[in-house]
């Protein structure tokens, strides 16, 4: 493994190959063509803002994996990847947003050199990074191939996380703190949004101390008002007003670990009915807590959080968190289990969600949630140190 190319031990890599070859195995999966970046980055270490154009890695069941994409990324991968540069191939810029010839065309080349080109192969069909054109171009080229849909199967093996992988997210945690701390002391009447998101910014880049600040996957989340009552509005150049209610979803990130964070601030006065919720809401989260054990379920987290809403009277509807830790634009959940009253995923040490019991009313938004850490022994562990209210400045 070159020397500082890539953030992790060999024998964390290590690690991460053998779990995803043990389910390809299970699968009848020969090899695995891997195109979701943060996959990419977990299986090899590469680090990139090259995802809008075709890339991936193939992992045999043998070997060190290879990765593949636009030649000019190919010296990215080489500063990033654990890999040796021999299981590093570029392809030539013509075949890029080319009319005439297509990426896949150059992967499937590559297969055949490998001898993989009757192999079953696993891909990810339900992915923001793999199009149904280069889905079609590479079963057309491998036409006695059998390609496999292998959605989220190495997003599986993320789940649980090693211990290197907890030092990142409890940097990001610190990191988070700062952010949401940031954006609550700066909040005040007369302040231009896109100025306090400039704020934001700011303090998430800085980082903390020796932990530099890496650009989260997804944009601050800051609405007031009756944009509150919304889930994913960005920003504006409007300014901040007394009597309105802003939630910020935010995440500081460490080398593309994520940790998010949401509080709510009120300028002026919170009404009565933001203030039952908010004890409905400290309530549920309480509750939530105490339910996020080891050999417990997904679904047990959010029943809890749900029974405590609704002995407060407040329906609410929806999933209330996700795994989180390494990704990329456009999101820092892991897309496998769901804290949702239907989900039976059984929890284990080492998993980190974020729960994310937020409520969107008729006329406000009020967001506060925690990224949480299944221990052992006990409840969750809450990642992050920030008061666990609704923020109020007269």
């Amino acid at each position: 493994m070159p020397a500082g190319a890539a953030p992790f031990t060999a024998a964390e890599y290590a690690r991460r190959l053998a779990l995803t070859r043990a389910e390809m195995a299970r699968r009848g999966i020969e090899l695995m063509f891997v195109t979701d970046p943060s996959n990419q980055a977990w299986l090899t270490g590469y680090d990139g803002w090259s995802f809008y154009v075709h890339q991936g890695v193939l992992l045999p069941m043998q070997g060190d994996p290879i990765w593949w994409g636009r030649y000019m990324d190919s010296v990215g991968a080489g500063r990033t990847c654990w890999m040796e540069t021999t299981h590093i191939h570029g392809y030539a810029d013509n075949y890029v947003q080319s009319t005439e010839r297509h990426p896949m065309q150059d992967l499937a080349g590559h297969i055949r050199r490998l001898g993989l080109e009757t192999a079953r192969i696993g891909v990810e069909m339900e992915n923001y990074y793999y199009s149904a054109k280069a889905h079609a171009v590479l079963a057309q080229e491998l036409p006695n191939a059998e390609l496999v849909d292998a959605t989220a199967l190495v997003n599986w093996q993320r789940i649980v996380k090693s211990e290197e992988e907890l030092g990142f997210i409890r940097k990001a945690a610190r990191i988070s703190e700062k952010v949401i701390t940031t954006a609550v002391e700066k909040a005040e009447p007369g302040l231009r949004k896109n100025e306090l998101v400039a704020e934001i910014y700011h303090a998430a880049l800085t980082g903390v101390g020796e932990d530099w600040g890496d650009y989260p996957a997804i944009v601050p989340l800051t609405p007031s008002g009756l944009d509150a009552t919304a889930a994913h509005l960005t920003w504006n150049g409007e300014k901040m007003r007394a009597g309105e209610a802003t939630f910020f979803e935010l995440s500081g990130c460490y080398r593309r670990y994520h940790a998010p964070l949401c509080r709510t601030v009120y300028l002026g006065t919170p009404p009565d009915e933001m203030r039952a919720a908010e004890v409905a809401q400290m309530e549920g989260i309480e509750a939530g807590l105490n339910a996020a054990r080891a050999g417990n379920r997904t679904c047990d987290i959010a029943n809890a959080f749900m029974d405590a809403l609704r002995r407060h009277g407040i329906k609410r509807e929806g999933r209330a968190g996700y795994p989180v830790g390494l990704s990329y634009p456009p999101d820092w959940g892991e897309r496998t289990a769901s804290i949702r009253t239907e989900d039976q995923t059984v929890l284990q040490p080492g998993m980190v969600f974020h729960f994310m019991p937020a409520l969107w009313m008729d006329s406000w938004g009020l967001e506060t949630t925690e990224t949480i850490l299944i221990r052992e022994d006990g409840a969750a562990e809450a990642l992050c140190n920030v008061p666990r209210k609704l923020f109020v400045k007269g």
